[in-house]
Order: structure tokens, then sequence, then C-alpha cells
């Protein structure tokens, strides 16, 4: 999966209504009024800006001026990090969101996540977000969260961190499974 769509993914599902409202004002001079109108994600407006050419992998400066203008710069300083790193590098210790680690976590944790998150170091509002976004899918609050954690740590998201967050939460079974 092209790394570049998954942030702008993660970009979208972490706007708020009245964000989105904005980012569509500040683009009224690049798309126009009726394409605008019909724009009820922030993925369809990543879509149209995408097929305008106006952002891309490469050239992503109209779309940090964006988000920099809605004060978004938790958003800003992840795009950086993106660019800077060429892509998202995973080290060898580092959890791939399709590998083990994540589905074992996914389909064993359950209702108690958050406690995992916060052990995680996850934050309150980055959790609220998820649930907004994921309001009736459990696993996916938890996948979702996951990956947000995994960009938040960048390169120093371990497996060996997931296990101890997990043991520490008394879920050693789940974090057995992990190891194995």
């Amino acid at each position: 999966m092209d790394p570049f769509l998954t942030l702008l993914h993660s970009f979208s599902s972490s706007l708020s209504d009245a964000e989105l409202s904005s980012l569509k004002f500040l683009c009224r001079e690049k798309i126009g009024k009726r394409k605008l109108e019909s724009v009820r994600s922030g993925g369809e407006l990543f879509s149209i800006l995408l097929e305008q050419q106006l952002i891309a992998s490469h050239e992503v400066s109209f779309l940090e001026g964006l988000l920099g203008s809605i004060k978004r710069e938790d958003l800003v300083s992840q795009l950086k990090q993106f660019v800077e790193e060429g892509e998202v590098n995973a080290p060898d210790d580092q959890p791939d969101v399709h590998e083990k680690p994540f589905e074992v976590i996914c389909e064993n944790v359950g209702r108690d996540w958050k406690i995992l998150m916060r052990k995680l170091g996850f934050s309150e509002v980055k959790m609220d977000r998820v649930v907004a976004a994921n309001p009736f899918n459990l696993r996916e609050q938890l996948a979702q969260s996951l990956r947000e954690w995994q960009k938040w740590k960048g390169r120093d998201a371990k497996v060996t961190d997931l296990i101890k967050a997990l043991r520490g939460c008394n879920m050693n079974l789940v974090a057995d499974r992990v190891e194995q």
C-alpha cells in the first residue's frame, strides 16, 4: 500500500467537520465550487487534490500550507517526518501494521484496548478521535490507535514496547502470543 495514501487517510480520519469546511474554503481557488460542494470527507478532498496534481508524495508544500492554515501543527509535523524519512521506513523490530503483532493484539484485546493504549503513552484526545471516526467498531478503534501510536513513535515503535505494555496491563496471554 502506498505510504502517502495511508498518511492522507490518517489525516482524513482525524479532521473535524469544521476543519474539513476550512480546508474546502481554502481550496476554492484551485477546485471548482460545484466539485467542492460534493466533498463530504477529507479523503474525497485529498483525492481531488491528487487528481489535479496539487499534492503528491514528492510535492507536499500545498498540503503543508493547508494544514498550517487550519492550525493542525500535529499533522504538519507528521507530513514533515514523512518527507524527511522519504516514506515510512520500518526498521526490523518495528511492528508492521499488516503483520502478526498488530493482528494478534486486535484479535485478543477487545474492550480493554484503551488501558493498553494509555500504557503505551497514547493521549486521550487521540483515542477520542479514533473512537469518533469508528464509533461502532471496537476492533477498528484498536487497529487505528495502534497505527497512530506507531506513527507517533516513528522509529521508536518497537514490538518489545507492545509486549511490555501488554504485560503491564496483565494481558499476559496476548503478550505471549505476540512473542510467538
